[in-house]
């Protein structure tokens, strides 16, 4: 007898995979697919719905805010929450339509949850940077710091904000490049383009070169700017020049700058050195110039020892 059970008898394992092979088919055949089919094609259809109604109504707050608002700044504001609240609704309505659809297939979701409780256990250490991104990024986000459009430096890159999100940051740079920043990586955040930047300038000349001349050209330069149709409309005020910033044997270096727009300071710098080079070239303002001095012997001087002194 014992040989006999112990030919007939079947591993715990193969037993097991037979009996949830047998529920498996149980399920597939006492399911009405034409009424569950309907069933879920509802839900997809009020999911698609629930979204674009979400989103309708945060883009009619959006613009409700944005015609509301006095400057720039809070409209850069709205359209960065708006986009982060409109994910967030997204996200949300597809998860309550995915366990609604579990639910119509009659599938039970306490196994998955169980799965997941001890799986988060063993998961919970590389998820820490994940809940860090989402802390950080919702204080950066009700901080104000960073919106889209802005121009920062974040993280050791610098570049246009063209999306946020509760996890990263996504930065285009001048060269095209695009970087992904996670918000818990943000520590310092550099921004160019709140309210006014300073468009500063750096001009350096000649040491024997009078400097009261070059002051005057400079200042010549910024009235032009202030009186020109596109760039007057973003100098905010007159020129400043500091005065001289380094002297050494390079040359005199002077320093001004110009209270301009945000964002605007590039455009006006470069404009203010195209038209200060001209200036210069008309004016003969002398600038540093790098000398080499060549010293010629005679034959009378004699020829260098060649080869090492004799000991």
């Amino acid at each position: 007898m014992p040989r006999d059970y112990a030919l007939t008898s079947r591993p715990p394992a193969a037993e097991q995979a037979m009996e949830h092979e047998e529920k498996v088919v149980q399920w597939f055949t006492r399911t009405d697919w034409i009424q569950v089919g309907g069933r879920v094609a509802a839900i997809l259809l009020i999911t698609f719905i629930l979204v674009y109604i979400a989103r309708r109504l945060i883009g009619g707050l959006e613009k409700f805010t944005a015609s509301h608002a006095h400057d720039v700044e809070a409209r850069k504001r709205a359209a960065t929450v708006s986009t982060v609240l409109r994910k967030l609704a997204t996200t949300l309505i597809a998860a309550l339509a995915t366990l609604a659809v579990f639910n119509t297939l009659g599938i039970s979701i306490l196994p998955f949850l169980a799965t997941a409780g001890v799986a988060g256990i063993a998961i919970a250490f590389g998820a820490q940077s994940l809940v860090k991104d989402f802390f950080r990024g919702f204080f950066l986000l009700a901080g104000n710091q960073i919106r889209q459009g802005d121009v920062v430096e974040i993280a050791g890159k610098s570049g246009l904000v063209e999306d946020m999100t509760l996890r990263y940051v996504q930065l285009r740079d001048y060269e095209g490049n695009v970087h992904f920043v996670p918000n818990g990586e943000i520590g310092v955040v550099t921004s160019s383009s709140r309210t006014y930047a300073y468009a500063v300038v750096d001009v350096v000349i000649a040491l024997d070169q009078p400097i009261e001349p070059v002051i005057q050209v400079m200042r010549e330069i910024g009235a032009q700017l202030r009186a020109h149709a596109v760039f007057g409309a973003t100098i905010l005020d007159d020129l400043d020049i500091a005065g001289i910033e380094t002297w050494n044997a390079g040359g005199i270096t002077l320093r001004a700058r110009m209270k301009v727009q945000a964002l605007e300071q590039s455009h006006v710098k470069r404009e203010f050195l195209l038209r200060l080079k001209q200036s210069f070239d008309h004016h003969a303002i002398q600038q540093p110039r790098n000398t080499v001095t060549m010293v010629e012997r005679t034959a009378s001087q004699g020829r260098p020892p060649e080869g090492p002194p004799a000991g």
